[in-house]
C-alpha cells in the first residue's frame, strides 16, 4: 500500500464511517448502552474530521510550493 493509498483512506468519509460503525457494535456487544456508542461514535467522527482537514490542507500546502519551486526555476532560465 502507498503512501497515497493510506492518505485517500485516511480522507475517505466511507472509511470513517466503517469504523464508526465497527466501534459502536463493538461498544454495544460489550454491554454498554447505545447512548455510550453514539458518544463514542461522534468522538470518533470529530477526530476524523480533524484529521482529514489537516491531511487536505497539508496536501494543498505540498502542491503550492511545489508549484512555486517550479515557477521560480522557470524565472531563473
Amino acid at each position: 500500500m502507498s503512501k497515497e493509498d493510506i492518505i485517500r483512506k485516511l480522507t475517505s468519509r466511507k472509511f470513517w464511517t466503517a469504523v464508526c460503525s465497527f466501534v459502536a457494535l463493538i461498544v454495544v456487544a460489550f454491554g454498554h448502552s447505545e447512548s455510550d456508542a453514539t458518544q463514542v461514535t461522534a468522538i470518533i467522527m470529530a477526530g476524523a474530521t480533524v484529521l482529514s482537514y489537516i491531511i487536505g490542507e497539508g496536501m494543498i500546502d505540498a502542491a503550492r510550493a511545489g508549484d512555486v519551486y517550479e515557477y521560480e526555476e522557470e524565472e531563473e532560465e
